[in-house]
């Protein structure tokens, strides 16, 4: 056998819109939110949002998010 048909191919990245996924990253989840990272990092700290971690990664539920961002939050988010 060749060598190129011993090696696995690696699947493809597919893209997908935010609603249709179940977890997204930081950065992702403070675009969802029109806030910044260091303020999702606060909402995580203080448990107001809930996450995953897969290996070094910290995911956050899509439905989390909608359910934050449902209600008020009259109060500042840090300090």
């Amino acid at each position: 056998m060749e060598s190129s048909q011993l090696e696995r191919k690696r699947p493809g990245r597919i893209t997908l819109a935010p609603e249709e996924k179940l977890l997204v990253g930081r950065e992702e989840a403070a675009e969802m939110l029109s806030i910044s990272r260091r303020a999702i990092d606060y909402l995580l700290a203080q448990k107001q949002l809930t996450f995953r971690r897969i290996g070094s990664r910290v995911l956050i539920p899509v439905s989390d998010l909608k359910r934050f961002s449902r209600a008020d939050h009259p109060h500042r988010l840090a300090g």
